[in-house]
C-alpha cells in the first residue's frame, strides 16, 4: 500500500474528504459562549446530515504561530453528496455564527 493510502483507496472506493481549518478573530477566545455554541452546532451535525460518512471536529492542541484554532475533518461519498451537505439547512445554521468570530480555509479532495 502507498504511504498515506487508507483502506478506501486500496479497495478502489473513492470518497471526498472535506477539511476546514478555522482561525478565531483577534480577541476571540474559545471559551466565549458564542464560540462554545458554535462548536456544539458543529458537533451535532453527524446526527442531522445523512451525507456525512465520517466526521471529526476538535480544537488545535499546539501553540504555533502558523496554526489554526479549530478543525473539521469529514468525508462524503461524492461531489453530489458534498453539495447536498454544504447546502443542508443544518450545515448552514451551524456555520452561520462562525462568520461573526472566525475566518477559515477549506480543502476538498478525493481519496
Amino acid at each position: 500500500m502507498l504511504p498515506g493510502a487508507g483502506p478506501s483507496l486500496s479497495q478502489g472506493v473513492r470518497v471526498i474528504r472535506h477539511l476546514v481549518l478555522f482561525k478565531l478573530n483577534e480577541g476571540v477566545q474559545r471559551d466565549q459562549p458564542r464560540v462554545v455554541a458554535g462548536v456544539e452546532g458543529f458537533r451535532a451535525l453527524p446526527g442531522q446530515i445523512d451525507e456525512l460518512r465520517s466526521w471529526e471536529c476538535a480544537w488545535n492542541i499546539t501553540d504555533r504561530p502558523i496554526a489554526y484554532d479549530f478543525a473539521i475533518n469529514s468525508a462524503v461519498d461524492d461531489t453530489d453528496a458534498l453539495k447536498r451537505y454544504l447546502e443542508h439547512p443544518a450545515h448552514q445554521a451551524a456555520v452561520a455564527p462562525w462568520r461573526e468570530f472566525a475566518t477559515w480555509v477549506i480543502a476538498d479532495y478525493e481519496f
